[in-house]
């Protein structure tokens, strides 16, 4: 079922559920399941706690490059990965409407959404503005300059699996972070298509993969792993 918009989005039968540049697994398999007729869609293997380490030390070796970009090219990229939700709205709806259950129109409006983020991170990519402060010191000011966090980590729940990350992603991107995400395991197929969309993005403008990296699996085989990794700064949990 639903082979069309697997094949405009990428997808096979078998798909890697890790992506840190390239795909890659070696964790437990997932089967993707059409929740209205319990039937298979596909299958993804997802990811090892190797794999899940090799994410990261691939993301600290990208994190610098990407907080070196201007916060306005940062937006650029981000610009372009809403044209390519833009692009793949309607196979990535249909896939969500097939995997997650939710009627099309609404699928339609999920991924409307991360459009619209990724819009409304463009322009704050140029109002990322700091406070000029008067100082106590004669002939000096105090100014006031933002930093990225650096590493962050990005779990998202079943029912909006394409909004829920490009909200975080779009402005955790402009803003200079690196970030990893793991995707609920009943909408797991959507994960990898949403990764792959992403990943074609940086892929295309010379940039680390890494940036946006993806591990896919289980709460016990990723997710207690992700929330416990002190190398991470902050996790975004809906």
């Amino acid at each position: 079922p639903g082979s069309s918009s697997r094949s405009e989005l990428g997808l096979s039968v078998d798909n890697s559920g890790c992506y840190n540049g390239s795909w890659f697994s070696n964790g437990p398999v997932i089967t993707s399941v059409n929740p209205t007729t319990n039937e298979p869609i596909a299958r993804i293997t997802g990811a090892s706690g190797d794999d899940y380490e090799a994410c990261i030390k691939a993301m600290e070796e990208a994190r610098a490059g990407w907080q070196a970009v201007p916060a306005p090219k940062r937006g650029e990229i981000v610009r372009q990965l809403g044209e390519a939700f833009r692009k793949y709205k309607e196979p990535l709806a249909k896939l969500v409407s097939l995997e997650m259950g939710k009627i099309y129109a609404e699928a339609l409006g999920e991924v409307q959404e991360a459009v619209d983020i990724c819009d409304y991170a463009v322009g704050l990519s140029r109002m990322l503005a700091g406070q000029v402060l008067p100082s106590e010191r004669p002939e000096h000011a105090m100014l006031e300059c933002w930093h990225p966090l650096g590493m962050i980590g990005i779990i998202t729940a079943f029912n909006f699996p394409v909004a829920v990350f490009a909200w975080n992603a779009a402005i955790s991107l402009v803003c200079g972070n690196v970030s990893i995400w793991k995707g609920a395991s009943s909408t797991a197929l959507i994960t990898v298509a949403v990764g792959k969309i992403v990943a074609e993005v940086f892929e295309r403008n010379g940039l680390s993969g890494a940036i946006s990296s993806v591990a896919m699996g289980s709460g016990r085989d990723v997710g207690e792993r992700l929330i416990s990794d002190a190398r991470l700064s902050l996790i975004s949990f809906t």
